[in-house]
C-alpha cells in the first residue's frame, strides 16, 4: 500500500512545476515585449521637442533679420568728398525774380588759409551771386578744406545762373587749399570758363611786413 501512495504524490507535483514555469515564461515574454515598446515610444517623445524646437529657432531668427533689414536703410548716406568733375551734382537752377539776363561774367575766388569766398559779378563788377564756407554751413577748421570750396562754388554759380550766366572768367586770389577745387566745381556745374588768371598780390618790397608771431 505504501508504494502506490509514493507514486501518486510525485505525479501531481510535476504538472504544478510545469505550470509555474509556463506561467513565468509568458511574464518574461511580456516584459521583453514591453521593453521594445518603450524603446519605440522613447524616440517619438524625443522627436517631439526637436520638431517643436526647429520652428522656435526659426521664429527667433526672423525678427533678427528684420532688424538688420530695417537698420540698413536707416544708415545715413555718406557725403560725396570726391573732387572729380563727374561726381559733382549739378544744383537746381531757379530763375531769379529780378533776372538781369547776364550771359558773361567774372568769378572772383578768394582762397585763404581759413576760408574760401566766391563772388560772381557781371563784366562791370556788379555782384549777381556770392557764397562763402560759413554761409554754406561749415564751421571752424572745415571752412578751409577743398570740399568746402567745392560747395561754395556750386552755391555761388547757382545764384548767378539764375540770372542767365553761361560764360565766366575766373580770377583766383590767395594761397588756400580751395583754389583748384573751386575752379573745377565752376566748370562741373556747366559754366564755360573762358579765362583762368591768378591775381594774388605780390609785394615788391614796398611795405614793411608785420612782426613775427610769438607762439
Amino acid at each position: 500500500m505504501a508504494e502506490p501512495e509514493n507514486e501518486a504524490e510525485p505525479e501531481p507535483e510535476k504538472p504544478k512545476a510545469k505550470k509555474a514555469k509556463a506561467d513565468v515564461a509568458p511574464v518574461e515574454s511580456e516584459k521583453t515585449e514591453a521593453a521594445p515598446a518603450t524603446e519605440e515610444t522613447a524616440p517619438a517623445v524625443s522627436e517631439a521637442p526637436s520638431a517643436k524646437g526647429e520652428p522656435a529657432v526659426k521664429r527667433a531668427k526672423k525678427p533678427a533679420k528684420t532688424k538688420k533689414e530695417e537698420a540698413a536703410p536707416a544708415a545715413a548716406a555718406p557725403e560725396n568728398l570726391s573732387l572729380s568733375a563727374d561726381d559733382i551734382e549739378k544744383p537746381k537752377i531757379v530763375k531769379a525774380k529780378g533776372s538781369k539776363n547776364v550771359h558773361t561774367g567774372i568769378a572772383h575766388v578768394l582762397s585763404t588759409f581759413n576760408n574760401t569766398i566766391v563772388t560772381i559779378t557781371d563784366m562791370n563788377g556788379n555782384v549777381i551771386g556770392w557764397s562763402s564756407a560759413g554761409k554754406v554751413g561749415f564751421k571752424g577748421s572745415r571752412k578751409s578744406t577743398a570740399y568746402a570750396a567745392q560747395m561754395v562754388a556750386q552755391d555761388a554759380s547757382r545764384q548767378a545762373m539764375g540770372h542767365g550766366l553761361k560764360e565766366v572768367e575766373v580770377l583766383v586770389r590767395g594761397p588756400g587749399a580751395g583754389r583748384e577745387s573751386a575752379v573745377r566745381a565752376l566748370q562741373a556745374v556747366g559754366l564755360d570758363l573762358t579765362l583762368i588768371r591768378d591775381v594774388t598780390p605780390v609785394p615788391h618790397n614796398g611795405c614793411r611786413p608785420p612782426k613775427q608771431r610769438r607762439v
